[in-house]
Protein backbone atom coordinates (compact mmCIF):
# COMPACT_ATOMS: atom_id res chain seq x y z
CA UNK A 1 0.00 0.00 0.00
CA UNK A 2 1.19 3.59 -0.54
CA UNK A 3 3.30 5.04 2.26
CA UNK A 4 2.29 8.38 3.77
CA UNK A 5 4.21 11.20 2.03
CA UNK A 6 6.17 11.69 5.25
CA UNK A 7 8.10 8.44 4.71
CA UNK A 8 8.62 8.49 0.96
CA UNK A 9 12.23 8.71 -0.18
CA UNK A 10 13.54 8.96 3.39
CA UNK A 11 13.90 5.30 4.43
CA UNK A 12 16.97 3.13 3.96
CA UNK A 13 14.88 0.14 5.07
CA UNK A 14 11.10 -0.02 5.64
CA UNK A 15 11.40 0.04 9.42
CA UNK A 16 10.14 2.12 12.35
CA UNK A 17 12.12 1.91 15.57
CA UNK A 18 9.42 1.38 18.17
CA UNK A 19 9.22 3.69 21.20
CA UNK A 20 10.56 1.91 24.30
CA UNK A 21 9.96 3.14 27.83
CA UNK A 22 13.22 4.10 29.61
CA UNK A 23 15.18 2.95 26.54
CA UNK A 24 14.40 5.28 23.61
CA UNK A 25 16.08 8.60 24.41
CA UNK A 26 17.30 11.28 21.95
CA UNK A 27 20.66 9.56 21.15
CA UNK A 28 18.85 6.42 19.95
CA UNK A 29 16.14 8.40 18.16
CA UNK A 30 18.58 10.54 16.20
CA UNK A 31 20.91 7.62 15.43
CA UNK A 32 17.99 5.73 13.90
CA UNK A 33 16.81 8.71 11.87
CA UNK A 34 20.34 9.34 10.54
CA UNK A 35 20.54 5.68 9.50
CA UNK A 36 17.27 5.89 7.55
CA UNK A 37 15.00 4.27 10.15
CA UNK A 38 12.16 6.19 11.78
CA UNK A 39 13.26 6.94 15.35
CA UNK A 40 10.57 7.35 18.01
CA UNK A 41 10.27 7.66 21.78
CA UNK A 42 7.49 7.64 24.41
CA UNK A 43 6.63 11.13 25.61
CA UNK A 44 6.86 9.99 29.24
CA UNK A 45 10.58 9.22 28.86
CA UNK A 46 11.10 12.99 29.13
CA UNK A 47 10.30 14.18 32.64
CA UNK A 48 8.71 16.64 33.23
CA UNK A 49 6.90 18.28 30.30
CA UNK A 50 9.55 21.01 30.19
CA UNK A 51 12.15 18.36 29.39
CA UNK A 52 9.99 17.08 26.54
CA UNK A 53 10.16 20.54 25.01
CA UNK A 54 13.96 20.50 25.38
CA UNK A 55 14.27 17.03 23.86
CA UNK A 56 12.20 17.94 20.82
CA UNK A 57 14.22 21.09 20.26
CA UNK A 58 17.46 19.12 20.49
CA UNK A 59 16.29 16.33 18.17
CA UNK A 60 15.12 18.81 15.56
CA UNK A 61 18.39 20.76 15.65
CA UNK A 62 20.49 17.60 15.50
CA UNK A 63 18.64 16.18 12.49
CA UNK A 64 18.60 19.54 10.69
CA UNK A 65 22.35 19.88 11.16
CA UNK A 66 22.92 16.35 9.86
CA UNK A 67 20.80 16.96 6.79
CA UNK A 68 22.78 20.10 6.03
CA UNK A 69 26.16 18.45 6.57
CA UNK A 70 25.24 15.23 4.73
CA UNK A 71 22.73 16.13 1.99
CA UNK A 72 23.30 12.76 0.31
CA UNK A 73 22.08 10.77 3.35
CA UNK A 74 18.58 9.41 3.82
CA UNK A 75 17.35 10.98 7.07
CA UNK A 76 13.90 10.06 8.29
CA UNK A 77 11.46 12.20 10.25
CA UNK A 78 11.27 11.42 13.96
CA UNK A 79 8.19 10.49 15.93
CA UNK A 80 6.74 10.51 19.42
CA UNK A 81 4.46 8.04 21.19
CA UNK A 82 1.58 9.51 23.18
CA UNK A 83 -0.26 7.48 25.82
CA UNK A 84 -3.83 8.67 25.46
CA UNK A 85 -5.34 6.71 28.35
CA UNK A 86 -7.50 8.81 30.66
CA UNK A 87 -5.23 8.05 33.62
CA UNK A 88 -2.25 9.75 31.95
CA UNK A 89 -2.19 13.22 33.49
CA UNK A 90 0.52 14.36 31.10
CA UNK A 91 -1.43 13.67 27.96
CA UNK A 92 -2.94 17.13 27.45
CA UNK A 93 0.10 19.27 28.36
CA UNK A 94 2.41 17.04 26.34
CA UNK A 95 0.07 17.10 23.35
CA UNK A 96 0.31 20.90 23.48
CA UNK A 97 4.11 20.61 23.25
CA UNK A 98 3.80 18.18 20.34
CA UNK A 99 1.54 20.63 18.48
CA UNK A 100 3.85 23.57 19.25
CA UNK A 101 6.78 21.66 17.73
CA UNK A 102 4.68 20.32 14.86
CA UNK A 103 6.07 16.85 15.48
CA UNK A 104 5.84 15.14 12.08
CA UNK A 105 4.88 11.65 13.26
CA UNK A 106 2.79 10.67 16.29
CA UNK A 107 1.97 7.17 17.53
CA UNK A 108 -0.93 6.73 19.96
CA UNK A 109 -1.55 3.85 22.34
CA UNK A 110 -3.85 2.77 25.16
CA UNK A 111 -6.86 4.89 24.34
CA UNK A 112 -8.96 6.74 21.78
CA UNK A 113 -6.67 8.44 19.21
CA UNK A 114 -9.35 10.87 17.96
CA UNK A 115 -8.15 13.95 19.93
CA UNK A 116 -4.60 13.39 18.71
CA UNK A 117 -5.74 12.93 15.11
CA UNK A 118 -7.62 16.23 15.25
CA UNK A 119 -4.72 18.16 16.79
CA UNK A 120 -1.92 16.68 14.67
CA UNK A 121 -3.81 16.70 11.39
CA UNK A 122 -4.42 20.43 11.90
CA UNK A 123 -0.73 21.16 11.23
CA UNK A 124 -0.25 18.42 8.63
CA UNK A 125 1.24 15.71 10.85
CA UNK A 126 0.77 11.95 10.52
CA UNK A 127 -0.86 9.75 13.18
CA UNK A 128 -0.55 5.98 13.56
CA UNK A 129 -2.13 3.90 16.32
CA UNK A 130 -0.83 0.78 18.07
CA UNK A 131 -3.39 -2.03 17.89
CA UNK A 132 -3.39 -5.59 19.20
CA UNK A 133 -6.68 -6.82 17.74
CA UNK A 134 -8.97 -6.30 14.76
CA UNK A 135 -11.60 -4.70 17.00
CA UNK A 136 -9.05 -2.18 18.24
CA UNK A 137 -8.01 -1.55 14.65
CA UNK A 138 -11.59 -0.84 13.55
CA UNK A 139 -12.01 1.73 16.34
CA UNK A 140 -8.77 3.43 15.32
CA UNK A 141 -9.85 3.54 11.68
CA UNK A 142 -13.11 5.21 12.71
CA UNK A 143 -11.04 7.77 14.64
CA UNK A 144 -9.33 8.73 11.39
CA UNK A 145 -5.74 7.53 11.89
CA UNK A 146 -3.33 7.50 8.95
CA UNK A 147 -1.89 4.11 9.77
CA UNK A 148 -2.18 1.06 12.01
CA UNK A 149 0.66 -0.61 13.90
CA UNK A 150 -0.17 -4.26 14.49
CA UNK A 151 1.67 -5.36 17.62
CA UNK A 152 1.55 -9.12 17.21
CA UNK A 153 2.35 -12.01 19.50
CA UNK A 154 5.95 -12.11 20.67
CA UNK A 155 6.50 -8.36 20.78
CA UNK A 156 8.26 -6.73 23.70
CA UNK A 157 6.17 -4.76 26.17
CA UNK A 158 2.41 -4.90 25.81
CA UNK A 159 1.79 -7.42 23.04
CA UNK A 160 -1.10 -9.27 21.48
CA UNK A 161 -1.53 -13.01 21.93
CA UNK A 162 -2.62 -13.22 18.28
CA UNK A 163 -0.20 -14.47 15.63
CA UNK A 164 1.06 -11.87 13.17
CA UNK A 165 -0.04 -14.16 10.32
CA UNK A 166 -3.60 -14.02 11.61
CA UNK A 167 -3.66 -10.41 12.77
CA UNK A 168 -2.29 -8.80 9.61
CA UNK A 169 -4.48 -10.77 7.25
CA UNK A 170 -7.59 -10.15 9.36
CA UNK A 171 -6.98 -6.40 9.40
CA UNK A 172 -6.19 -6.35 5.67
CA UNK A 173 -9.73 -7.55 5.04
CA UNK A 174 -11.05 -4.09 5.97
CA UNK A 175 -8.03 -1.74 5.96
CA UNK A 176 -6.11 -0.83 2.79
CA UNK A 177 -4.12 2.01 4.35
CA UNK A 178 -0.61 1.97 5.75
CA UNK A 179 -0.02 -0.99 8.03
CA UNK A 180 3.00 -1.68 10.25
CA UNK A 181 3.82 -5.06 11.77
CA UNK A 182 5.68 -5.57 15.02
CA UNK A 183 6.63 -8.62 17.03
CA UNK A 184 10.00 -10.45 17.08
CA UNK A 185 11.33 -8.75 13.94
CA UNK A 186 15.14 -8.53 14.04
CA UNK A 187 16.61 -8.81 10.57
CA UNK A 188 16.09 -7.97 6.92
CA UNK A 189 14.58 -11.33 6.06
CA UNK A 190 11.83 -10.79 8.63
CA UNK A 191 11.27 -7.24 7.37
CA UNK A 192 10.74 -8.62 3.88
CA UNK A 193 8.45 -11.35 5.24
CA UNK A 194 6.32 -8.67 6.90
CA UNK A 195 5.91 -6.98 3.52
CA UNK A 196 4.93 -10.23 1.82
CA UNK A 197 2.37 -10.81 4.56
CA UNK A 198 0.75 -7.47 3.78
CA UNK A 199 2.55 -4.90 5.94
CA UNK A 200 4.10 -1.74 4.53
CA UNK A 201 6.63 -1.26 7.32
CA UNK A 202 8.15 -3.31 10.14
CA UNK A 203 8.17 -2.23 13.78
CA UNK A 204 11.41 -3.11 15.52
CA UNK A 205 12.05 -2.64 19.24
CA UNK A 206 14.04 -5.25 21.14
CA UNK A 207 16.71 -5.45 18.42
CA UNK A 208 17.41 -1.70 18.80
CA UNK A 209 17.33 -2.01 22.59
CA UNK A 210 20.57 -3.99 22.31
CA UNK A 211 22.57 -1.22 20.62
CA UNK A 212 25.22 1.16 21.86
CA UNK A 213 22.96 4.21 21.60
CA UNK A 214 20.15 2.62 23.61
CA UNK A 215 19.53 4.04 27.08
CA UNK A 216 18.92 0.55 28.50
CA UNK A 217 21.21 -0.41 31.35
CA UNK A 218 24.26 -2.44 30.31
CA UNK A 219 23.03 -5.40 32.37
CA UNK A 220 19.69 -5.17 30.56
CA UNK A 221 21.39 -5.29 27.16
CA UNK A 222 23.51 -8.26 28.21
CA UNK A 223 20.43 -10.10 29.46
CA UNK A 224 18.74 -9.60 26.09
CA UNK A 225 21.79 -11.03 24.31
CA UNK A 226 22.04 -13.98 26.69
CA UNK A 227 18.31 -14.86 26.73
CA UNK A 228 16.13 -17.06 24.55
CA UNK A 229 12.39 -17.37 24.12
CA UNK A 230 12.19 -19.78 27.05
CA UNK A 231 13.54 -16.96 29.24
CA UNK A 232 10.48 -14.77 28.68
CA UNK A 233 7.33 -14.49 30.78
CA UNK A 234 4.09 -13.26 29.20
CA UNK A 235 1.88 -11.93 31.99
CA UNK A 236 -0.66 -9.26 32.92
CA UNK A 237 0.18 -9.41 36.62
CA UNK A 238 2.48 -6.40 36.69
CA UNK A 239 0.77 -3.73 34.60
CA UNK A 240 -2.73 -5.12 34.17
CA UNK A 241 -2.13 -5.67 30.44
CA UNK A 242 -0.34 -8.77 29.06
CA UNK A 243 3.32 -8.06 28.35
CA UNK A 244 6.56 -9.96 27.81
CA UNK A 245 9.26 -9.74 30.49
CA UNK A 246 12.71 -11.26 30.93
CA UNK A 247 12.34 -14.00 33.53
CA UNK A 248 15.80 -13.40 35.02
CA UNK A 249 14.96 -9.76 35.79
CA UNK A 250 11.93 -10.94 37.78
CA UNK A 251 13.52 -13.85 39.62
CA UNK A 252 16.48 -11.80 40.84
CA UNK A 253 14.00 -10.00 43.10
CA UNK A 254 12.53 -13.26 44.37
CA UNK A 255 9.18 -12.65 42.67
CA UNK A 256 7.05 -15.63 41.71
CA UNK A 257 4.67 -14.45 39.00
CA UNK A 258 2.32 -17.37 39.61
CA UNK A 259 1.55 -16.17 43.15
CA UNK A 260 0.76 -12.55 42.23
CA UNK A 261 -2.86 -11.33 42.19
CA UNK A 262 -4.22 -11.35 38.63
CA UNK A 263 -4.22 -8.16 36.58
CA UNK A 264 -2.62 -6.04 39.27
CA UNK A 265 -2.54 -2.42 38.00
CA UNK A 266 0.66 -1.49 39.86
CA UNK A 267 3.43 -2.80 42.08
CA UNK A 268 1.95 -1.51 45.31
CA UNK A 269 1.19 -4.99 46.65
CA UNK A 270 4.81 -6.11 46.38
CA UNK A 271 5.77 -4.69 49.76
CA UNK A 272 8.62 -7.13 50.23
CA UNK A 273 10.53 -6.04 47.12
CA UNK A 274 12.11 -2.86 45.81
CA UNK A 275 11.55 -3.89 42.20
CA UNK A 276 10.15 -1.17 39.95
CA UNK A 277 8.11 -2.06 36.92
CA UNK A 278 9.99 -1.45 33.63
CA UNK A 279 13.00 0.05 35.42
CA UNK A 280 13.97 -3.17 37.25
CA UNK A 281 11.59 -5.71 35.72
CA UNK A 282 12.75 -5.63 32.13
CA UNK A 283 10.72 -6.26 29.01
CA UNK A 284 11.82 -7.88 25.76
CA UNK A 285 10.22 -9.65 22.83
CA UNK A 286 10.75 -13.07 21.30
CA UNK A 287 13.34 -11.51 19.04
CA UNK A 288 15.84 -12.30 21.82
CA UNK A 289 16.15 -15.70 20.14
CA UNK A 290 18.47 -14.26 17.47
CA UNK A 291 20.05 -11.24 19.15
CA UNK A 292 23.70 -11.99 19.82
CA UNK A 293 25.51 -8.65 19.89
CA UNK A 294 25.29 -4.98 20.88
CA UNK A 295 26.34 -3.01 17.78
CA UNK A 296 26.14 0.66 16.90
CA UNK A 297 22.85 1.61 15.26
CA UNK A 298 24.49 2.56 11.94
CA UNK A 299 26.25 -0.81 11.70
CA UNK A 300 23.12 -2.72 12.61
CA UNK A 301 20.96 -0.89 10.07
CA UNK A 302 23.56 -1.52 7.36
CA UNK A 303 23.43 -5.24 8.23
CA UNK A 304 19.64 -5.32 8.14
CA UNK A 305 19.62 -3.45 4.82
CA UNK A 306 21.96 -6.04 3.28
CA UNK A 307 19.75 -8.87 4.56
CA UNK A 308 16.65 -7.11 3.24
CA UNK A 309 18.17 -6.73 -0.23
CA UNK A 310 19.14 -10.40 -0.21
CA UNK A 311 15.63 -11.39 0.84
CA UNK A 312 14.07 -9.27 -1.90
CA UNK A 313 16.25 -11.06 -4.46
CA UNK A 314 14.99 -14.53 -3.52
CA UNK A 315 12.69 -15.78 -6.33
CA UNK A 316 9.19 -16.56 -4.99
CA UNK A 317 9.31 -20.05 -6.52
CA UNK A 318 12.76 -21.03 -5.23
CA UNK A 319 11.40 -23.23 -2.46
CA UNK A 320 9.24 -25.21 -4.87
CA UNK A 321 12.00 -25.40 -7.44
CA UNK A 322 14.36 -26.92 -4.90
CA UNK A 323 12.12 -29.93 -4.35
Amino acid sequence: MPLPPLFRETLSIPVIGSPMFLVSFPPLVTALCKAGVVGTFPHVNARPTAQLDEWLTGIERDLAAHRMAHPQDLVTPYGINLIVHRTNLRFEPDLEVVVAHRVPFVITCLGNPAPVVEAVRAYGGTVFCDVTSADHARKSVRAGVDGLICVGAGAGGHASSQSAFSLVREIREFWDGCLVLGGAINDGYQVRAAEVLGADLAYMGTRFLATRESQAQDAYKRMVVESGVADLVYTDRFSGVPANFLRASIERFGIDVATLPPKKPDMASLTDTKARLWKDLWSAGQGVATIHDIPAVADLVARIAAEYRAACAIPPSSALGAR
